[in-house]
């Protein structure tokens, strides 16, 4: 009797996808702390790994140079935090005097919304005079935003703790990890595998120096404006707002924020504010649309719709950490669409 092979396909349909997707999904709301951990943890490997190769080169062993690395930019980080720290202690210590003409700026604003409202009341119909005003929504108790606090330390918490030893273990056993996943893969896809991963290193590594970089210039840039204007605080709020004008669309008017926070207690007329947004709104133009590109885009080629549907899904999804995220995860996928059958087509539309 003869043993015929019976090959058995399957193919899934259009609502086990669906509900495959929104397993995937949840997994990335609920074990966010984890996964945001592990993308940030491969980010600074790929920026730390050609440090570690050169050690290597001139015959240090990997785990060394992967610790002596590791030691040198925690020190560095740690420097830096101690100066913005620093800074921002001198910052807390003056905050009475900007906190009261904080409020009263709200203050101003909510006597105009009140005329507005008045304003409105006097116009609307006489059947909606007589209804009842809706009731006030009171804030939240501070037990409640003392809850939020602390989920968001802990957050905090768990990528201190794990990042560093999370990125030593990458460097060290790179080239054994690197094996290994290769090795999962059938022998006639092993060579596309391995050029997938060469593509994938060399974007992301650009994508860390680029956006290093552009940073370091646009804080140098910034400080230097905000001493030019004599602006209080300019090497705190200059850090601030370089960072913040890394943020692709929002950070054009989130760098305005430090300015005019510390200038309510120093600029009279609304020259200076405006003065401000226009300088910054110039360097984040620049910095985005002038570095980045120079910097990065030879590597990361992904077009504005893209990245815009990107930075609306992983900022909904992750918040503020998701908005620095979404151009590498979506530059990783078309990656990997770019080296998969049937995929190619996305891969073309990510990058048209």
């Amino acid at each position: 009797m003869l043993i015929e092979d019976v090959k058995v396909t399957s193919r899934s349909n259009p609502s086990q996808r669906i509900i495959a997707a929104a397993i995937v999904f949840a997994f990335l709301y609920f074990a966010s702390d984890v996964v945001v951990t592990l993308l940030l943890s491969v980010l600074l490997a790929y920026f730390l790994d050609p440090v570690v190769g050169l050690f290597e080169r001139i015959r240090i062993p990997r785990a060394l140079g992967s610790l002596v690395v590791m030691l040198a930019v925690t020190a560095l980080f740690a420097g830096l935090g101690y100066l913005v720290v620093l800074r921002a202690d001198q910052f807390l210590a003056d905050w009475p005097r900007y906190s009261s003409a904080l409020r009263h700026v709200t203050t101003a604003f909510d006597r105009q919304l009140a005329v507005v409202e008045k304003g409105v009341d006097a116009i609307a119909p006489a059947a909606d005079k007589g209804r009842t005003p809706p009731r006030t929504i009171e804030p939240p108790p501070v037990r409640e935003w003392l809850l939020r606090g602390v989920g968001s330390l802990y957050s905090v918490l768990v990528v201190a703790t794990f990042l560093p030893f999370l990125v030593f273990f990458m460097l060290a056993a790179k080239p054994r990890i690197w094996k290994a996943t290769i090795d999962l893969f059938p022998a006639d896809h092993q060579e596309r595998v391995r050029e997938t991963l060469d593509q994938l290193g060399s974007m992301l590594r650009s994508f860390v120096v680029g956006n290093a970089v552009v940073a370091v210039i646009l804080m140098l840039l910034s400080w230097g404006f905000f001493l030019m204007i004599h602006l209080n605080y300019p090497f705190l709020a200059g850090c601030v707002s370089g960072l913040l004008n890394l943020v692709p669309y929002l950070g054009a008017v989130l760098a305005w924020v430090p300015a005019f926070l510390i200038g309510l207690a120093q600029w009279n007329t609304i020259s200076p504010y405006l003065g401000a947004a226009a300088a910054l709104t110039f360097l984040h133009i620049v910095g985005l649309n002038v570095l980045m590109p120079a910097i990065v885009g030879r590597r990361v080629h992904l077009n504005a719709l893209a990245v815009t549907v990107a930075l609306l899904f992983w900022g909904w999804l992750w918040g503020a950490i998701g908005l620095i995220l979404a151009i590498p995860i979506t530059a990783t996928v078309k990656v990997i669409c770019d080296h998969s059958d049937g995929w190619e087509p996305v891969g073309r539309w990510l990058g048209a």
